[in-house]
């Protein structure tokens, strides 16, 4: 059962799970002289908000598409809630900062396009270096008059410089072709990376990451890495960042990655790209080579990379609707429109082959299925949200939206115009999502405590509301244990967290999951609590259901499985709503009825918002705009995502 909470209900329990505040305990012990309780330092979890994927003027693409100015420092002062000016000169803020960043500029000519708009001498002694400059003194781009007239003739000759083929369009070369090669110039770019971010880094109150993102655009289209590093600067600048010059070859990422723990004894990792435009490469079931892959691709991928980033500002990635053709709300921001994806071959089996290898859901099934064939399951992957953006403004908020690339910071032209990427992906402003933030339960906010807690997968992925999400899976879960004041405790000291394992069901039981989820404080009410299963029967078949396990406003199923909408409160003209539907809690102790103790299977949580305002309905009242084209959406309806629970047969 779920039962609604009054407010006053709904206060305490989002003290006792918000940010900062909440507590969970694995274990108490009565001190023998003491009246308090003795709270072992491990066993405490808080969850922290961040961003593992944000671009600065340091990427050579963000650079090219505007970012010119906004530096590492401005992305991490105003993830810590100063405010910055942006390209377009509004002042940027958030309206509560993060507690954790990743820079992750692309590691190929990291640092190239500001230094040469610097003058660097080592940069203008090369030929290139020479070219790229000349085109950068040819064509100057200023913001502020591009966004308010795209259609001008410096913005289209600017465009054509950059983005054009051949020797004109140099952006494209030096993302492609061209590189610095240069150690030294290569190494001090990397010593000022990794040094920004042991500056801003502060143990307890703010965590900054060292990192890049490995970013290959060959044969792999799109099946880009985050790679992170837990150490100081002092160590992680031993090694240079692996570009796609270095290889293109996810294995050979993952040796760099081997290496650099085995020389420096520090720690890393590797987070997937959202994999929905991937050409069905991002879970591919052969390797770089074209060859089924192995128990040791497998051991080695579930190893560096136990996460994925499964929502993000190019679109969300845990399901798509023809694969989930049941599941009402598998259609959240799907780039389904992006030209040659959907339209031919839609109803093909090597379409839906292709689509199955860049969806979350899909490719959690293709682990099971791989886990019965080779004993090792490679797409063992926790899951989280990031930006992605390209602005050094990590912000997931509909209503503070600052786009993708600098030349679509907010402007009455950005949600159709050329202006906002209508030429990028062949796709219109309006097409990019404001999304996502990774969510981490951990002791504490330091680079140790959040770094561990990714590495055992107990995260969750929002598409930008700060919802307070619990999931533990065991056996032994008890109906009432979910309206506990201790739920954390509780869930802890009998079953597993979630990015947890069970194995060897009981004679004649079933997981009990347990499930507490509150709406962000400063947002929507919540809809509905699914948990989605995945599993591989005895045929090897691979099988999804989704359970709505707990609905607000005391909803229930019909016979049919179907359940009424929650409502909508939205009114598009002023982008605002009310939360006179829906509830600021639900929880509940669930026990799959379906459970079969002999399959492989897998369990995660889908929380849903009442529908709110999307950022175009924002930027429609901002800006005035009349006559918004159709097919523009105005309403969404955001959700987080649970890193799963996995079950597996005990060995006969």
């Amino acid at each position: 059962m779920n039962r609604r909470f009054s407010f006053f209900t709904y206060l305490i329990s989002t003290l006792l799970l918000s940010c900062h505040v909440s507590a969970g305990v694995k274990t108490v012990e009565q001190k023998a002289n003491s009246y308090s309780l003795s709270y072992s330092r491990v066993n405490i979890t808080n969850v922290y908000w961040g961003d593992t994927h944000l671009h600065t003027n340091l990427s050579v693409d963000a650079n090219g598409i505007g970012n010119k100015s906004l530096t590492p420092d401005d992305a991490y002062r105003f993830a810590k809630g100063e405010a910055v000016r942006a390209h377009n000169g509004m002042k940027a803020k958030l309206s509560r900062p993060l507690d954790f960043l990743v820079i992750a500029d692309h590691a190929l000519n990291v640092g190239v396009m500001p230094r040469l708009a610097a003058g660097d001498p080592r940069l203008l002694k090369t030929e290139i270096g020479k070219r790229w400059h000349q085109k950068m003194q040819q064509y100057p781009l200023k913001l502020t008059e591009l966004l308010n007239n795209p259609d001008s003739t410096p913005f289209q000759a600017m465009y054509a410089s950059l983005f054009g083929g051949g020797p004109e369009g140099f952006f494209f070369q030096a993302w492609d072709d061209d590189a610095i090669r240069d150690p030294e110039f290569r190494q001090s770019v990397w010593d000022e990376i990794t040094a920004n971010a042991d500056r801003h880094n502060q143990p307890g109150a703010f965590t900054a990451f060292s990192g890049y993102e490995w970013t290959p655009s060959g044969a792999g289209f799109s099946i880009h890495r985050v790679v992170i590093f837990k150490d100081a600067a002092e160590t992680v600048r031993r090694v240079l960042p692996f570009s796609k010059h270095d290889s293109e070859d996810p294995e050979r990422l993952w040796d760099y990655l081997s290496s650099y723990e085995k020389t420096t004894g520090g720690e890393v990792l590797a987070i997937p790209h959202n994999g929905n435009v991937t050409h069905g490469m991002m879970f591919s079931l052969s390797n770089s080579l074209g060859e089924a892959i192995s128990a040791d691709y497998a051991k080695s991928r579930s190893r560096w990379e136990p996460l994925y980033e499964v929502t993000q500002t190019k679109g969300d990635g845990e399901a798509h609707p023809l694969l989930s053709p049941t599941d009402e709300f598998a259609d959240y921001e799907t780039w389904s429109s992006w030209k040659g994806w959907t339209m031919d071959g839609v109803k093909s089996e090597g379409w839906k082959a292709r689509k199955q290898s860049e969806y979350a859901r899909s490719a959690l099934k293709l682990g099971l299925g791989q886990q019965a064939k080779l004993g090792v399951n490679p797409f063992k992957f926790g899951m989280i949200g990031s930006t992605d953006s390209h602005t050094s403004l990590s912000t997931a908020d509909e209503n503070n939206y600052w786009g993708k690339f600098s030349l679509s910071e907010p402007s009455k032209h950005r949600m159709t115009d050329a202006s906002t990427g209508k030429n990028w992906y062949s796709l219109k402003g309006w097409e990019y999502a404001s999304s996502g933030y990774a969510a981490i339960w951990a002791e504490e906010n330091t680079r140790e405590s959040l770094f561990a807690a990714m590495k055992r997968k107990e995260v969750y992925a929002s598409t930008g509301p700060r919802i307070t999400v619990r999931f533990f899976g065991g056996w032994d879960y008890q109906r009432d244990d979910a309206f506990r004041p201790d739920l954390a405790h509780i869930g802890y000291s009998k079953g597993v967290p979630m990015g947890g394992d069970l194995t060897a069901a009981p004679d004649d039981q079933s997981p009990r999951f347990l499930i507490r989820a509150v709406k962000d404080p400063d947002g929507a009410n919540l809809d509905r609590v699914q948990v989605i299963k995945g599993w591989h029967d005895k045929q090897g078949e691979l099988h999804e259901k989704i359970y709505n396990v707990a609905l607000s406003d005391g909803r229930k199923e019909n016979g049919r499985g179907k359940v009424k909408p929650v409502g909508n409160t939205v009114d598009i003209p002023n982008a605002s709503y009310t939360n006179t539907i829906g509830d600021p809690e639900l929880a509940i102790v669930w026990q799959d009825p379906d459970f079969d103790k002999d399959e492989l299977a897998f369990y995660y949580l889908r929380v849903l918002e009442i529908p709110t305002p999307r950022w175009t309905a924002y930027d429609a009242k901002f800006f005035g705009l009349k006559d918004i084209p159709d097919e523009v959406p105005m309403v969404t309806q955001e959700r987080a995502y649970a890193s799963p629970i996995w079950y597996t047969p005990a060995k006969k």
